[in-house]
């Protein structure tokens, strides 16, 4: 369907000698291709498909099921990453520090504890929170000892240790996650 050009009322049709004149007057020019671009075929992926696809290689590189770290998870866990003050895990046992993000895993297999353990450190290292609880309940004790195991392999979790009675003992962890120094000048 071709668009009509709205006419005046009093507007003429144009003769074929007012057309020639007003081409000699323009001079020689070329005719305009037409360079619209219309696309077809395959469109982006949307920006939730591409950030779980995301999501998931992260976790895959950070957390592995065949690696299994020294540390006991049938009795009191307690970890401290290399290099860092044994202390650490004396002070999460005894509360000092405050969770302030909680996680809970309740009902969730494995490929899904470990998405949500990288998107948890990552929401701690975006919001500056040092110290976080992992509630992974008793139940079967899978996640009892896979979390942990988990844990240890991220580079950012500097000490984790079984949490005090009041956020869940047992059956959670407390974690300290290793923040960036903040380097800006002060005003």
């Amino acid at each position: 369907m071709k668009k009509q050009q709205p006419t005046a009322p009093d507007a003429q049709p144009l003769s074929q000698q007012d057309i020639d004149l007003f081409r000699q007057s323009i001079g020689a020019t070329k005719r305009v291709k037409n360079d619209t671009v219309r696309l077809t075929g395959q469109q982006k992926k949307p920006i939730a498909q591409r950030q779980q696809v995301e999501r998931q290689s992260n976790t895959e590189f950070y957390f592995s099921d065949e690696y299994i770290p020294d540390i006991d998870t049938h009795s009191t866990i307690s970890y401290v990453k290399a290099g860092e003050d044994r202390y650490l895990a004396k002070q999460l046992r005894r509360g000092d520090y405050n969770p302030e993000l909680i996680l809970d895993l309740h009902g969730l297999n494995k490929e899904t504890v470990k998405q949500e353990l990288a998107a948890l450190i990552s929401a701690c290292k975006k919001q500056h929170v040092a110290c976080a609880c992992v509630v992974h309940g008793i139940g079967e004790r899978v996640l009892k000892h896979k979390v942990p195991q988990y844990l240890v392999q991220h580079p950012d979790v500097i000490a984790m240790h079984q949490a005090p009675l009041e956020y869940g003992g047992k059956g959670a962890l407390l974690i300290l996650i290793d923040l960036p120094v903040d380097v800006s000048p002060l005003l």
